[in-house]
């Protein structure tokens, strides 16, 4: 039987292989380890990294957001120049549906798992030599992350998705015009 979350994963596969490139990418970035790579496959979890357990509090904090700035900023990329015949002129070619479709689900992929956020919830409260500023600054974004992970549930990361790749543009294009 096929749970509708892995139907989903499934449709938006290129998001989680993003994703997971994204966790690589600030890992190497940082000089952490990577012991194992799983871009996508049809289990739970889709994808992950395996890697070390940084040193530096602040790695491990970008190592777990990475992608949600990898994932936002490529989603809206890649879906900026189908947005404007599709949404702005309601045209567009089956290339311009195409790029939306990769846009979206790359960019609904940003909200960093539930692992992530208690793997960075724990390294901030818990880690010995987590300095206060970045207890200051990082808990509430580590809060809105778990939030923005359970909030999945009711379809916020297909929310997020979209409004990456069709609303950020629309707003663009109005204050440019």
């Amino acid at each position: 039987m096929l749970v509708p979350g892995i139907l989903i994963t499934m449709l938006t596969f290129p998001g989680v292989v993003v994703h997971e490139f994204a966790h690589q990418l600030f890992c190497r970035l940082f000089g952490v380890a990577i012991f194992e790579v799983k871009y996508f496959q049809v289990a739970n979890p889709a994808g992950y990294v395996i890697h070390e357990i940084p040193r530096n509090p602040l790695h491990q904090l970008m190592i777990s957001i990475g992608p949600f700035i990898v994932n936002s900023l490529l989603g809206l990329i890649i879906a900026f120049p189908a947005a404007i015949p599709v949404v702005l002129f309601e045209s567009g070619t089956l290339f311009d549906y195409v790029l939306l479709y990769l846009g979206i689900s790359i960019a609904m992929h940003a909200f960093p798992s539930i692992g992530d956020a208690k793997s960075m919830w724990s390294i901030l409260w818990h880690g010995e030599n987590t300095p206060v500023w970045l207890k200051i600054v990082a808990i509430p974004v580590a809060g809105v992350i778990l939030l923005g992970a359970l909030g999945s549930f009711f379809w916020l990361d297909l929310a997020y998705g979209i409004f990456v790749a069709i609303g950020l543009p629309k707003i663009i294009i109005a204050l440019c015009a």
